[in-house]
């Protein structure tokens, strides 16, 4: 079996319970999260709580190697924190949001009260990553890294193994989709990092 096999779509909707009319709480929010840790939880922007589909295998290992190569490369960098796929952040437009990979300038890092370190933060990170798997929709994706953009995200990278693209968001609203990449650049965010591509595929 190749790994193209391994990766070929699967149709999978998102549980999604609309408590717009509600709209629940960061107080109550956090208390579902925390009074159910085996579920991986998302709210959209418009108050649906999204029940997130687990990471298959062949994904998780991807997702691995992501962190391994960023959080490498802000080891030695110094100048930010990454974080996992279990973060989640609260943005300015209310969406609760945990991307796959996630980098925050150190000093947005240390301006945040202990408090607020305890709770889902209202941290806007500067880079993120989006790994597309199996079970996820392509539309979704695009509209989730716009959301980030749109929300103060200053560059962010949508990995689509499946077509063997990388979609480049970035801060002035600029789309750009790459081909079957050799690399891609952090460019002004991630000073000097470079992602080989191709390892990921």
């Amino acid at each position: 079996m190749t790994a193209q096999t391994l990766i070929q779509p699967i149709d999978y909707v998102p549980t999604v319970f609309d408590f717009s009319p509600l709209r629940l709480s960061d107080e109550q929010f956090e208390s579902l999260c925390r009074n159910h840790p085996d579920l991986n939880l998302e709210m959209s922007a418009e108050g649906e709580l999204i029940i997130v589909a687990p990471t298959l295998p062949y994904t998780g290992e991807k997702n691995a190697d992501l962190i391994i190569e960023v959080g490498l490369w802000a080891r030695k960098d110094k100048s930010g924190i990454i974080f996992d796929s279990s973060t989640l952040f609260t943005f300015p437009n209310g969406a609760k949001r945990s991307p796959d990979v996630s980098w925050v300038l150190r000093e947005k890092w240390e301006n945040v009260s202990e408090a607020e370190l305890k709770r889902f933060s209202r941290l806007v990170p500067d880079f993120v990553i989006e790994l597309r798997s199996s079970s996820d929709s392509i539309k979704s994706l695009k509209k989730k890294m716009l959301e980030y953009i749109e929300n103060g995200v200053r560059l962010g990278w949508l990995i689509d193994p499946l077509e063997q693209k990388v979609h480049i968001y970035r801060a002035n609203g600029e789309v750009e989709v790459l081909n079957n990449p050799e690399t891609v650049s952090g460019e002004d965010v991630l000073n000097g990092f470079e992602l080989n591509v191709r390892e990921i595929w």
